[in-house]
């Protein structure tokens, strides 16, 4: 187990600033966030994504902020020591700059959560400004962004030839609008490079090359437990999936076969 001191935004956005690498993940389980933070984790994100590989939704959007919250307080109960963030999801924060800081305070209040994460969008910036000076932390997140899948055509590239200064202008805003870092999500190198340059506050790579200062996955594709769809920034490190399916045929298999319980297995 990797012993850590939990940081802060000022030990984050220093480590950044002095040139260090930082690992984050995005978990949504008491386990997962235990097991996270005994590797050392800097940062675990409660992602959204949890509606596709842990409730089985074909999309982030069906997501409810009670679901959000549940999540949100299994991860902070594994992971006292980490800084957890949580996702705010579709219609959490679009309707009006009120309900997107009630919302917020409810990711603080009961989920446990250091800060929150909101998706770009056009009123993005008002509400991360109102967020912010509700005294709340906010991670910004830029790119492709799942919530607005289907204004941006699909599953889509973003910042490439022709766009790099609109995704440029998308990160200042958020910047300046009070985010204390900002998630880069499929992105080209090139773009990730010049969004970083760009910035006074550090990015979060989620597919944008090697210049953010810090890198992100979801657990359950680097541990190969999801593989419904396999994005081309996802490096498996494990293959919990067929660990877990060749261990459960072996039970099926022991029980049909009178081999378990044995009596080892009995009480006396």
């Amino acid at each position: 187990m990797t012993q850590h001191k939990k940081h802060t935004v000022i030990s984050l956005s220093r480590a950044a600033a002095e040139g260090k690498r930082l690992a984050g993940v995005t978990a949504y389980s008491f386990p997962m966030a235990r097991f996270a933070q005994s590797a050392g984790m800097d940062l675990i994100l409660v992602g959204d994504t949890v509606g596709m590989v842990e409730l089985g939704y074909s999309s982030t959007l069906p997501v409810t902020m009670d679901e959000m919250l549940h999540h949100c307080r299994a991860v902070r109960r594994g992971a006292p020591d980490t800084f957890v963030v949580g996702d705010m999801p579709f219609a959490s924060f679009q309707i009006s700059s009120e309900e997107a800081v009630r919302n917020a305070c409810r990711f603080i209040k009961e989920g446990g959560c250091d800060a929150v994460k909101l998706e770009w969008c056009g009123s993005g910036t008002d509400r991360i400004r109102a967020i912010s000076e509700a005294g709340i932390l906010v991670m910004g997140h830029v790119g492709f962004t799942p919530q607005r899948t289907a204004q941006l055509g699909g599953c889509r590239i973003q910042g490439r030839a022709g766009t790099l200064e609109a995704l440029i202008a998308q990160a200042k805003s958020v910047e300046e609008a009070g985010a204390f870092c900002i998630v880069l999500e499929m992105v080209p190198p090139e773009a990730g490079e010049a969004v970083t340059r760009a910035l006074s506050i550090f990015t979060i790579g989620v597919g944008a090359g090697p210049a953010p200062r810090m890198q992100m996955m979801v657990l359950n594709d680097l541990l190969g437990m999801f593989d419904e769809f396999t994005p081309k920034y996802v490096r498996k490190y494990a293959d919990i999936k067929g660990v877990a399916t060749d261990a459960l045929t072996r039970y099926v298999e022991d029980v049909r076969n009178e081999k378990y319980p044995g009596p080892e297995n009995y009480y006396s």
